[in-house]
């Protein structure tokens, strides 16, 4: 099995690891993973990562987020979202058109949101969902977000349907239950669809059960440096690639980019372009710029 990366359409009603253990099963894959996970609730973009793509989970998660969402005023649950439990319900008739646009409009100032009581987020290492369901308090927690961009589609009260680009990780349910305290009538998350992960879109997804339906994987997967285009590339000769695979670090005055900043990230492929390492420039007490490998990515299958 090849390494690489699967852009998966994810259905709706499974789970992001339930998806991962069908291709795993179905094609014997021994090392999977995903780049950021999606509610049972959600479609769209899963990242899912096979073998030495692995390794680039850290640098895929960390990406821009782009969603379509629809929401319903004047009905709050405990998940956010409207697979939850009601707690209450609320008139929503006297909010306006203007009023829900400007209040997803204001998205864009929010700097911190509170994580939603049913979520994988951890207390004392255990997910938040595990203690709600155990009927214990669950504590609330804040994580620092950004919202790039928030604007309506369509609004047709109770209902309205928007466009939001945002950070990693951040909860668009939580999103929508805060709009619903603002507004004083309440709001869950009704439909999600991921439809950009930087740097893959939903355009370019494979819907699971065609997928799982395929008998070839390899002409599915992408190549790991796809996932990385925006990154530049430093080329190794045989003497570097020796060297990179021995944990060396490399004066960057041997390779080119040489206007990049310390702390840039760049990814070191052979000279027939295979993957050799993730590096990022440093400097060292000498004061030299020396490239350090942070990932190795080389394999047996790509050693020429």
């Amino acid at each position: 099995m090849k390494d690489g990366i699967i852009v998966l359409n994810k259905p709706q009603g499974l789970t992001s690891a339930e998806c991962l253990n069908r291709i795993k099963k179905k094609f014997r894959i021994k090392k999977i993973g995903h780049a950021g996970t999606l509610d049972p609730m959600a479609t769209g973009v899963l990242v899912a990562m096979i073998g030495q793509a692995t390794k680039l989970a850290d640098f895929i998660m960390e990406g821009r987020k782009t969603y379509k969402g629809t929401l319903r005023l004047g009905l709050e649950t405990d998940t956010y979202d409207i697979t939850g439990s009601v707690l209450e319900e609320r008139d929503c008739n006297r909010i306006t058109r203007e009023q829900v646009a400007k209040a997803i409009k204001d998205w864009e100032a929010l700097t911190s949101q509170e994580v939603p009581p049913v979520s994988a987020a951890k207390h004392r290492g255990k997910p938040l969902y595990a203690l709600q369901r155990a009927g214990q308090t669950v504590p609330i927690k804040i994580k620092n977000i950004e919202i790039f961009r928030a604007d309506v589609i369509e609004t047709d009260i109770p209902l309205s349907t928007f466009r939001i680009t945002c950070s990693a990780g951040a909860y668009v349910r939580s999103l929508a239950h805060s709009l619903g305290k603002r507004l004083g009538c309440g709001a869950v998350l009704t439909e999600l669809v991921r439809e950009k992960s930087h740097p893959f879109s939903l355009d370019a997804a494979v819907d699971l059960d065609w997928l799982l339906e395929s008998d070839d994987l390899q002409h599915i997967l992408l190549p790991i440096s796809q996932a990385l285009a925006h990154w530049p590339r430093l080329i190794l000769d045989n003497r570097l690639k020796a060297l990179v695979r021995n944990g060396r670090p490399i004066d960057s005055a041997l390779l080119p980019p040489a206007d990049a900043q310390v702390k840039s990230m760049a990814l070191m492929v052979s000279s027939s372009g295979n993957p050799e390492a993730l590096a990022r420039l440093e400097r060292e007490k000498d004061g030299r710029l020396m490239w350090t490998v942070k990932r190795g990515l080389w394999s047996s299958e790509n050693d020429n």
